[in-house]
């Protein structure tokens, strides 16, 4: 099992426009192969600041399955506009 991290920051005063366009995103990301879990949480300190967790198969259902696919071409439409920086996405393994 594979987590991708991703902090994301959204442009001040969009939180409400991009958790709508995250709810639509999430039907996509969720039907791809190798997909397990995702979670989106908001930063109570800092509302325009979210974490996004997303539990994969294999590293390369993410990386080449998921970003390779067409379906990630809608899920960038959704959501890419949002990000102020664009996020920095990790990927992490289980060790224990």
């Amino acid at each position: 099992m594979i987590l991708e991290h991703a902090p994301l920051q959204v442009e001040p005063g969009r939180a409400s426009e991009f958790e709508s366009a995250f709810a639509k995103a999430e039907q996509i990301i969720s039907r791809m192969p190798g997909f397990r879990t995702i979670s989106l949480s908001r930063c109570i300190e800092r509302p325009d600041a979210y974490l996004l967790l997303v539990e994969w198969d294999t590293l390369e259902d993410h990386t080449e399955g998921f970003r390779g696919s067409p379906e990630y071409q809608e899920w960038r439409r959704l959501l890419h506009h949002f990000y102020d920086p664009f996020p920095t996405v990790e990927h992490y393994e289980r060790i224990k």
